[in-house]
């Protein structure tokens, strides 16, 4: 099932997919619900997942990818080429992670506990994985 979103100048936010509840505003579109395999959302901006992200499913998007629980499904931040694109997420294992053309999977048989919120974004030419931190946590120093 393509849950695809887009919008059109003409016609305002408009998505082919009934049964998500979506909210789009300006260049984000929020999804209020878990992804599951075979379930795909393409969208140019940016996009807000408050549910998880199964195995199967796809996110592709030209900005920004949130997922306010477990991302395990492959994702694409900044597909149209855009390198400051980021992926954050509350449980980050996603089977594939794209971030504008840089590529990048989990090792194979590895288990990692992870359970602090994580955040993907390009460094250097490389995409990096680290711990995501709050404003209030940034400016804190040891």
């Amino acid at each position: 099932m393509d849950l695809a979103a887009s919008k059109d100048s003409n016609n305002g936010p408009f998505s082919n997919a009934a049964d998500l509840e979506e909210l789009v505003d300006e260049n984000t579109i929020l999804v209020q619900r878990t992804l599951r395999s075979g379930q795909t959302i393409s969208y140019h901006g940016n996009v807000v997942i408050l549910g998880d992200v199964n195995p199967g499913a796809e996110i592709a998007a030209t900005g920004n990818v949130i997922v306010m629980g477990a991302l395990r499904g492959v994702v694409h931040a900044g597909a149209g080429g855009d390198e400051n694109a980021i992926v954050l997420a509350f449980k980050l294992q996603p089977t594939q992670l794209r971030i504008s053309d840089h590529i990048t999977r989990p090792p194979d048989n590895e288990i990692i506990k992870i359970d602090h919120p994580e955040m993907a974004r390009i460094r250097d030419g490389v995409v990096t994985i680290e711990a995501f931190q709050t404003c209030a946590e940034r400016q804190v120093k040891p």
